[in-house]
């Protein structure tokens, strides 16, 4: 009976080992490409530059009800006097929770959709995905907003970034899937109207907004990772008092 349960767990777990890789293939394939990215939530000049961006583009209709500006504040190193002055715009107070006046009936009436909370949308998401995305939007005149996204097709947000990228338009390429059928793929982009930003400055500002979302998504894997390495060194010491200790043990038994 055992040996038969722990087949059938195996059973299912190879199951689902299999559907999540034709999952993944299928959304890839189907998909625009994502682009990977690297960050560091150590930097803190990075977070400073990317929380500068969150509340300037982002709070004004995306929330951060798990944050506080308190404690943003303190992990980036700012003082309180510099997050009143930088980061709040309304009358919230440094010791409020990160949230945005927009009514939720008005925001559904206006985009079609409540814009989410962006506090663990990184954890959600994924950095590639929010990378690429904050890049991908082009213009298509058959949406509301005027803009469309490769990454997330007929998405209700604006493009809020667009006066620093600017304006692009998709260029297309057509392939032939393993059945025969051909179709139009988004194979890159062609800038039809410049930001204020050359190429590399927005990449930077979309590193920036990422890594910071990345921090705000777990932003106690700062002191977890500091403390860890702590941990680590105290477990090794430990390790050479045990041996020690053994050995001196087992020389009383040995004899």
């Amino acid at each position: 009976m055992i040996r038969y349960t722990q087949l059938s767990c195996a059973a299912l777990i190879v199951a689902l080992l299999l559907a999540t890789t034709t999952t993944t293939y299928a959304a890839v394939s189907q998909g625009y490409p994502l682009q990977h990215i690297e960050v560091d939530i150590h930097n803190r000049n990075t977070l400073q530059r990317g929380a500068k961006y969150f509340v300037n583009y982002c709070l004004s209709c995306h929330s951060s009800r798990y944050a506080r500006y308190k404690w943003v504040g303190r992990d980036l190193g700012l003082s309180e006097e510099m997050v009143k002055k930088d980061f709040i715009f309304t009358d919230s107070k440094v010791g409020d929770l990160m949230v945005v006046s927009m009514p939720a009936d008005g925001a559904q009436q206006w985009f079609g959709a409540l814009p989410p909370d962006l506090t663990l949308v990184a954890r959600a998401r994924g950095k590639d995905w929010l990378y690429t995305y904050l890049k991908a939007f082009y213009l298509d005149d058959t949406r509301p907003m005027g803009v469309n996204n490769a990454v997330f097709q007929h998405v209700s947000m604006p493009h809020v970034l667009w006066d620093l990228q600017g304006w692009q338009k998709p260029v297309y390429k057509t392939i032939t899937n393993e059945d025969g059928n051909e179709r139009r793929i988004i194979a890159d982009f062609e800038l039809v109207e410049p930001g204020i930003l050359s190429e590399q400055e927005y990449d930077r500002v979309v590193r920036d907004i990422v890594t910071f979302l990345s921090y705000l998504a777990e932003p106690a894997k700062l002191e977890r990772q500091r403390v860890g390495i702590w941990v680590i060194l105290f477990l090794l010491g430990l390790l050479v008092v045990v041996y020690l200790l053994k050995r001196e043990y087992w020389r009383d038994v040995e004899k």
